[in-house]
């Protein structure tokens, strides 16, 4: 469990990168060039609920760029790019997969403690909770799954579209 545990100052940051409460069950998987967290990756349960989305992204700069994206209906064209290639569909489904099997890692022997519909919501859902393993939910989820070291041919389509993937001017250094 302790790798699963962040000092308080990482606690501090985290909060004001994320502008939310962060709970300590978290592990920093990537960091940016000025030492700031950038994705971090969550303990599968919240309070013995499941929480199934294993990565998220932190970096305020990566967030509103990915954001600028969204706003601009990419959501729908990456959609239609991984529906129109059953390669990218494939590897997409794998992503999931993948998620998956690290989420019920983490847990090992917790799991057979835990009641049918959590087991259920853990071992079914795929990457931020998704349930159609065709569709994508969001672009912060795919980027931080990518990022966090999945592959996931979603997140790998946004990184390459984006021209930068940190800040110029470490926007963590003013928090």
């Amino acid at each position: 469990m302790d790798r699963f545990k962040i000092t308080e100052e990482e606690v501090k940051v985290l909060k004001k990168q994320m502008k939310r409460k962060i709970d300590e069950k978290v592990k920093i998987v990537k960091y940016c060039k000025y030492g700031y967290p950038q994705i971090i990756r969550n303990y599968p349960l919240k309070k013995d609920k499941p929480f199934p989305t294993l990565h998220w992204l932190s970096c305020p700069f990566l967030n509103s760029e990915i954001s600028k994206l969204e706003s601009i209906q990419e959501i729908s064209r990456i959609q239609k790019i991984i529906d129109e290639d059953e390669n990218l569909r494939a590897d997409y489904f794998k992503a999931h997969q993948e998620e998956i099997k690290i989420r019920l890692e983490i847990l090992d022997d917790k799991i057979n403690k835990l009641s049918s519909p959590i087991k259920l919501k853990l071992r079914e859902t795929g990457i931020g909770g998704i349930k159609n393993f065709s569709n994508i939910k969001c672009l912060h989820l795919h980027v931080a799954s990518y990022l966090g070291g999945i592959k996931n041919p979603v997140g790998k389509i946004v990184v390459e579209s984006l021209e930068n993937l940190e800040c110029a001017n470490c926007i963590c250094c003013d928090l």
